[in-house]
This record gives C-alpha cells, structure tokens and sequence, in this order.
C-alpha cells in the first residue's frame, strides 16, 4: 500500500473506477455414442460450464481503495466447454475483490447503486459470469433423432463500475480548517492524524475508536475541515461531505480564538444543507475549542452570544485536555438515545 512520505501513513483512496467482466460460458458439445454394438447410438454431448463471475466482499481489514487506482480490469476465467459421454464443463474460476468496509457500487454508465458494503464478510456480484451452451442431447426431437447441433457459451456481464468509499463512524467532527479536530481525535483515542496549525492539515478523513469503558465504545471520524463553497467541491469539499452521511451523530467544533462563533456555526451548517438537506438535520453536539487560549471573560461572552442563538456548547481544551472527558461521555449518552443509523 501506498505511503505518505512525510506522514508514513497509508494515502486515503474514496473513489476508484474499475472494468469488471464475468468469464464466458463454456460451449456446449456435439458427440454421439460409439459403443461397439450400437453402430447409431444417440447423442451424448456434455454442457458448457457456466462463466465465473466477478464478486465484491467487504473487508474489515481494508481502509483505503488504493490498489483500485493501479489494476483497473478483472476479468473472471471462462467455463470449460462440455465434452462426450455426457460431461459437462467446469463453471469459470470466480475472482474475488476484497474492498472496505462502507464501499457503495455504482454502474458508470447508468449510475444505478448495484450493492452498499456495511457488513463484514457481505458479498456482491458486480459482473455475473456468461451461461454454458447446451450440448447436442437437448436437441433431440421426434424427428430429428441425433442432432449436430449444440449452443455456444454465452458472453460474460462486462462494465465499467464506481466504488466510492463512505466511512461507517457513528460520530463525525465537523467544522472549519484548523479548530482543533485532529488534536480532540488523537486525544481521546488511539488515532494518530497529522496536526499542524494551518487550515487543511488533514486531507483525508481518520477514524479513531472513543472508548468510555471496558464494555462501551464508539467509532469518530475527523472530517476536513469544511469552508465556504464546500458543497460545490472548493477545497475538496464534496469529497469530505460524502462521509459525514453515515454518522448518526455530529460534534460540530468551533475556535474560541474566532471572532465570530455564531457566522462560523452556521458557514459549516448552511454547507451542509447546501450539500444534502438531510444532513442539517443530524443531531449536533457543540462544543468550543481552544479555551486555553482565553480570559474567563472572554469566555463568557463567547457563551452568551451563542446562548442567545439557542446554542449551549461545551467548552474544552483538545490540546490540555480540558472538559475533554465530560464531552465525551456526553457523546456516549446522546448515542444511546439515538436510532442505528439506516443505510443511504
């Protein structure tokens, strides 16, 4: 797998289009008995065997679609063709494409959604594999009692498919570049994303596992931050927006060292419902980041102008860990009163 040569991580792959076809179907075959004391035996042509076809398994093991980018056609083997004495051919040799977890299939050419890949182990065909012909015994016919006819294998399903990668976390952090995302993921869990104090540090969504205790734990996402423009593409927005579909629940950060609080909230909310109008009505959880940075006054006026919007968020420190944990467990809680998240 690839790397990043400055961060050593593997690169985040979401997208990746690829040509699958099914094997062809083996041809069916004309033969007849030849046996010693039956000089005009009857036919006795095996079938074709079936093409095999080209399946897609989710991987719990994968998280990038990376090796997609550089072998882009599969093509599953072809079914033997029938022989004598009634032998039928062997089906074609499946091929198997292990993706990850929360991969969607799509028809280029039709954009049909052919399979959405949630559980583990969750197989789809993606190209099913051509019929064997029929050999020369399904011919007969009162009148034609030993025909030299047979059918030829049929050709295998052949097209181009889209896999789009959408991470499965039950909590995605939102907001603008740079407010501290990436510090609170590698805080709280065992997640190392790249952290640095300029807007798009993080270029590819990171997963982390929150764990509260030894019997309850819950999978966040640190998504890219959003900007401005965010639903039309700009800063690679439509890429990051994708992921945040399947959350059931968002921690939508802010910077406390930000002069206006309430215009950044609602730039990320509006790039939402821009984006899909479903998503402005994921339940939020506000929290503002980076009260190390401020006077106890300055904090309080932060709380008032968004108190006033109806907005009560929890303020933290992700860098000194301040009120980290009471907003995680807050999290924790607010899941459970949450429905499981349906598949999109």
């Amino acid at each position: 797998m690839s790397e990043d040569k400055e961060t050593k991580q593997p690169i985040f792959v979401d997208e990746a289009v690829i040509f699958v076809a099914g094997g062809k179907g083996g041809d069916g075959c004309v033969s007849f008995r030849r046996e010693k004391f039956v000089p005009l035996g009857g036919p006795n042509g095996g079938d074709g065997g079936k093409g095999g076809d080209v399946i897609l398994e989710a991987d719990p093991q994968l998280s990038t679609l990376i090796d997609y980018r550089f072998h882009r056609h599969y093509r599953a083997g072809r079914g033997q063709h029938g022989k004598g004495k009634n032998r039928h051919g062997r089906a074609g040799e499946d091929i198997i494409l292990r993706v990850p977890l929360g991969t969607l299939v799509y028809d280029v050419k039709t954009n049909e959604l052919i399979a959405d890949l949630t559980q583990p182990h969750q197989r789809a065909i993606a190209a099913r594999g051509g019929k064997g012909g029929r050999g020369n015994t399904h011919f007969v016919t009162p009148t034609n009692s030993a025909p030299r006819i047979a059918e030829k294998g049929e050709e295998g399903e052949a097209r181009w498919i889209r896999l789009e990668l959408h991470l499965l976390a039950e909590v995605g952090i939102i907001g603008l570049p740079n407010v501290g995302k990436s510090t609170l993921l590698s805080r709280i869990s065992s997640a190392h994303p790249k952290i640095a104090p300029y807007p798009f540090t993080t270029i590819h969504p990171v997963l982390g596992v929150v764990r509260l205790n030894d019997f309850n734990s819950f999978v966040m996402a640190d998504i890219p931050g959003l900007i401005e423009g965010s639903h039309k593409g700009k800063g690679l927005g439509i890429t990051f927006l994708r992921h945040i579909r399947r959350c059931r629940l968002l921690l939508h950060l802010l910077d406390a060292t930000r002069d206006d609080l309430l215009c950044d909230y609602q730039t990320v909310n509006n790039e939402l419902k821009l984006y899909d109008e479903q998503l402005a009505s994921y339940p939020q959880i506000v929290a503002v980041n980076k009260i190390d940075l401020l006077t106890p006054a300055q904090l309080n006026k932060k709380a008032r102008e968004l108190n006033e919007e109806g907005i009560t968020p929890f303020f933290i420190s992700a860098l000194k860990g301040e009120g980290v944990r009471r907003l995680i467990y807050e999290i924790g809680n607010k899941l459970k009163s949450l429905p499981n998240p349906k598949d999109i």
